[in-house]
């Protein structure tokens, strides 16, 4: 994208007034997104996006700009307005790069430029059917289509020269269904670090299905009863409670700033002994890996927390010079326009040695939380609700009717501590995390574990 010659001579700009650092991330994107609603394709977009971010550091000071102009002329001209934000002076020292090449461990063998438009349009017909395959009840069944293919180069003052290319494809389902004028929705949203192989692994058709189930069980369901008891949460896309209530304060982006529940912590007891917790941006084609992360820094496996013990963070190169850290791998960023901070990439709470079957059993009276919804958390505190969107109620040890309207309300550094069993059913799901340096895909993954008391939302209480 561009050459070592004028990244050198960027880079040189970038420091002329005084900067310790410099980096210079371009990239150069293609997208594709479809919509389809009842079966008609209502929306088709494609596009290409490129540009370069430069970004300095003076101390723990950073400034950053961006740029779709790339010519010499221009991306020197920004690098020196950016570099005047951080007044001072020092000798430039000559640059030199030294290319470094990572192995690549997303393979993908069906590239999206590859396959025709009118193919996506059938796969997602294909999950349209298999929403409406659910009965009569299903009343909307919207599919979305998304791949993107990225390819990004790094360069720093400290003569690293790097790059890396992504490749994502991503299908979402939501059906709703209706009866007496109330609405339920059924929601499925599998994605990979993958070409349009990935359609080999999953079937389009099951996940529509998988959609419409959720939404014709919940509209026959009766409501939940709220109260304080325990919560079974299933696998897969249950890791979402991890992810906000408390991935996001193991993140350096708020530990640095004090503002973590979790920051000073390393070594302590935060969970249960039962709970090790990892973000791993190297899994062979998971949605959120990356054979480097958007500061060049190779993606790796990462132990958060170890049978309990708070083991580390995930940190960028900014806060890690506030932090006294060396990067993780962690630092994303959703696209030039933004400045990478500390960010998950796959993150989940690792298996247990219990089964599912065992903790049903083990469990008297309680919710089966069986998918996850959306929901919200304050990152200070780790306070959030999340709403179950496909729950049952546990009677006597044994699954028994679904029930709707639950709601989920806790603290995260409260609920890990809670969490008394855990199975050896890991599974991830994927999902889009936001946050300041944009909206970036992300894994979130568990086993089904048990919390032995939460606060349920519901619309009665006599449970």
């Amino acid at each position: 994208m561009l050459s070592e010659r004028s990244i050198i001579e960027v880079l040189s700009a970038a420091l002329a007034t005084g900067g310790d650092f410099a980096e210079i991330f371009a990239e150069d994107t293609s997208a594709t997104f479809i919509s389809m609603i009842n079966g008609k394709v209502e929306e088709g977009v494609s596009g290409r996006d490129y540009g370069v971010g430069i970004r300095i550091f003076q101390g723990t000071r950073s400034v950053y700009a961006y740029t779709n102009d790339l010519s010499l002329e221009n991306l020197k001209r920004v690098a020196k307005e950016a570099a005047a934000a951080l007044p001072g002076s020092s000798p430039v020292e000559t640059l030199v790069l030294e290319r470094c090449t990572v192995p690549n461990a997303h393979v993908v063998r069906i590239k999206p430029d590859q396959v025709p438009q009118l193919r996506k349009v059938e796969v997602m017909r294909e999950a349209h059917a298999g929403a409406l395959s659910c009965g009569p009840l299903i009343s909307q069944v919207t599919v979305n289509y998304v791949d993107r293919d990225q390819k990004v180069l790094v360069a720093t003052s400290e003569g690293l020269l790097t790059e890396d290319r992504r490749v994502r494809t991503r299908l979402a389902v939501q059906a709703v269904a209706t009866k007496g004028g109330e609405k339920q929705s059924g929601f499925y949203g599998p994605g990979r670090h993958m070409g349009f192989e990935m359609f080999e692994l999953i079937d389009p058709r099951r996940a529509g299905e998988r959609a419409g189930r959720i939404a014709v069980t919940m509209i026959n369901a009766d409501y939940a009863p709220s109260g304080r008891y325990p919560v079974v949460i299933h696998n897969e896309f249950g890791g979402v409670i991890f992810h906000e209530a408390c991935g996001h304060g193991l993140e350096a982006t708020s530990v640095a700033k004090g503002t973590s529940v979790f920051a000073g912590k390393i070594g302590q007891q935060v969970a249960s002994e039962l709970v090790t917790a990892i973000d791993d941006g190297s899994i062979p084609n998971a949605w959120g890996s990356q054979n480097i992360d958007d500061e060049g820094t190779p993606t790796r496996r990462n132990v958060l927390i170890e049978n309990g013990i708070l083991k580390g963070y995930m940190v960028d190169k900014l806060n890690g010079r506030r932090m006294g850290m060396e990067p993780t791998g962690n630092a994303r960023r959703q696209s030039y326009r933004f400045s990478p901070t500390s960010r998950m990439t796959n993150t989940f709470i690792d298996a247990g040695r219990s089964t599912v079957d065992d903790i049903i059993r083990s469990t008297e009276k309680g919710l089966f939380a069986k998918s996850m919804g959306g929901g919200s958390v304050n990152p200070a505190t780790g306070e959030f609700n999340f709403a179950v969107m496909e729950g049952y109620l546990i009677e006597n040890g044994e699954i028994t009717k679904p029930v709707r309207g639950a709601t989920l309300i806790g603290r995260g550094s409260e609920i890990l501590k809670k969490i008394d069993m855990v199975a050896d059913n890991l599974a991830r799901g994927q999902g889009m995390c936001g946050s300041i340096s944009g909206s970036i895909p992300a894994d979130v993954g568990q086993p089904t574990i048990r919390v032995s008391e939460i606060t349920v939302g519901g619309r009665k209480g006599d449970n």
